[in-house]
């Protein structure tokens, strides 16, 4: 799946300049030869590499650095060295940081076993706790950048630095849409909120525009300028889409290679017939009552959360191919300064939607076919910060996995005894992501795009499936 530009004299890639010459018999010639080799895309029919174990992605981004030491990685001898300072055999690793001085900060709360797997998960997650048979642990996971806005490029798009595609476009770009009436790639945030990094961690990069996530909002309007004026019929819009695109179209033959102007066809055709899609899977008025409870609507600590977990079900249901809700606004689950308070805030936002989105997964058979993924641009130091605070962990760190092919009920990986590094069977970024490519049918060393020389993919050279994992 890789496009080249084109050697001729004009601004056309070799796509365009088969589908322009000879009345565009030559594409039609290179639609086939591609289709019969399995490598054109289709969103109604998408080519995968291998027989996927996934459909569709939800992924739980817990904006800011959720702390494994705290949540999902128990470490007895951080409780038995609290107050202590970090031993001299991690000292080297911390020179950068200059945090070592600082003394060992025990877990907030008592890690309990759960299920039948006796997977222990902290009290700060009760209701999570309850799924944890259902739940693959990857405590093993670790990064490259010790700042925020590179680690969560990092976690979103493969690489530190800004500007590269997110995996949600890479996967719309190699598998497509299910539904040609809903975005294949959606975004939810904080509502009224931002993060760190701010878009491009949803962006393209160098794919076509048309792959960036879309971002929806919870509330009456969740998709700004969606809705028709009142005074225009339908027929009425329709010819005008017509005529706008047909001008589009001509002011794009002489810019062949202007992605962002392509982009924007697509979008006035998508925003037209989402105009009835859209409000459908938008509503939730005919959610019964128990199902509003069991994500948390009837609460105001979660309403908000929970409201944007029962819309991501929805989506996946439609044939949404990516939802990617973000807990945290700049901030978020960073805690500099009073662990248990940062921490009990968003875990009680999120605990029970989260358990409820699972639960309800499951339930209606979405599971098996929807991978679930739980996980931050970081962890956190088991040293102090300010007394009761954690600095940034890149070094060692939890992401969760659910459904989708993996397996349920299992941890994989560990940090060591404290909690700061990584050392056994350790996940890093780019195996993380070859991994979450697999699972929905795509091979990672193949899923390419021609840039600026070269075959530029998601996990750049390097990222191993982790196979252990897999069901």
């Amino acid at each position: 799946m890789s496009q080249h530009d084109s050697q001729f004299g004009f601004a056309a890639n070799r796509r365009q300049f088969l589908s322009q010459a000879g009345g565009g018999f030559g594409a039609l010639a290179c639609a086939s030869l591609l289709n019969s080799d399995k490598l054109l895309a289709s969103s109604s029919t998408p080519q995968t590499h291998f027989a996927p174990r996934a459909k569709q992605v939800i992924y739980l981004f817990m904006h800011g650095g959720p702390s494994h030491v705290d949540l999902f990685d128990p470490k007895p001898a951080l409780t038995k060295y609290a107050g202590q300072p970090l031993p001299e055999s991690f000292g080297e690793v911390m020179t950068r940081r200059k945090v070592a001085a600082n003394p060992l900060l025990q877990p907030l709360k008592p890690f309990r076993k759960y299920g039948e797997s006796g997977i222990e998960v902290s009290d700060f997650l009760p209701h999570i706790a309850e799924c944890v048979d259902d739940l693959c642990i990857l405590r093993g996971c670790h990064g490259d950048s010790v700042n925020h806005p590179q680690s969560v490029y990092q976690m979103n798009t493969g690489s530190i630095l800004m500007g590269k595609p997110s995996l949600g476009s890479w996967l719309t770009y190699g598998l497509g849409s299910e539904n040609q009436n809903m975005p294949a790639f959606v975004v939810m945030l904080d509502q009224g909120a931002g993060i760190k990094g701010g878009p491009p961690a949803w962006g393209s990069g160098f794919l076509p525009a048309t792959y960036q996530g879309t971002t929806v909002r919870t509330g009456e309007t969740p998709i700004l300028h969606l809705n028709k004026p009142e005074q225009m019929t339908r027929p009425q819009q329709r010819r005008l889409f017509d005529f706008i695109k047909q001008r589009n179209e001509e002011h794009l033959i002489q810019r062949q290679n202007d992605s962002e102007l392509s982009a924007r066809i697509d979008a006035y055709e998508l925003a037209y017939r989402m105009q009835q899609t859209a409000p459908e899977v938008m509503d939730l008025s005919k959610e019964t009552a128990s199902m509003r409870e069991q994500y948390g609507l009837d609460d105001n600590k979660t309403a908000e959360f929970g409201t944007r977990c029962l819309l991501a079900r929805r989506m996946v249901e439609s044939g949404v191919r990516f939802v990617q809700l973000y807990s945290g606004d700049t901030n978020g689950w960073d805690a500099h300064n009073d662990v248990l308070q940062n921490h009990t805030k968003y875990c009680e936002a999120t605990d029970k939607p989260i358990a409820g989105l699972l639960n309800d997964l499951k339930q209606r058979g979405l599971l098996d076919e929807t991978l679930v993924i739980w996980g931050g641009e970081f962890g956190r130091m088991p040293m102090s910060e300010q007394g009761t605070g954690r600095d940034h962990n890149p070094w060692g760190y939890t992401v969760w996995m659910a459904g989708g092919g993996v397996k349920g009920g299992m941890v994989y990986g560990a940090t060591d005894d404290v909690g700061l590094r990584a050392v056994t069977d350790t996940v890093h970024v780019h195996d993380l992501h070859a991994t979450i490519l697999h699972l929905l049918g795509l091979d990672h060393e193949l899923l390419t795009y021609f840039h600026n020389g070269r075959e530029e993919r998601l996990t750049d050279v390097a990222g191993n499936v982790v196979k252990e994992i897999l069901v």
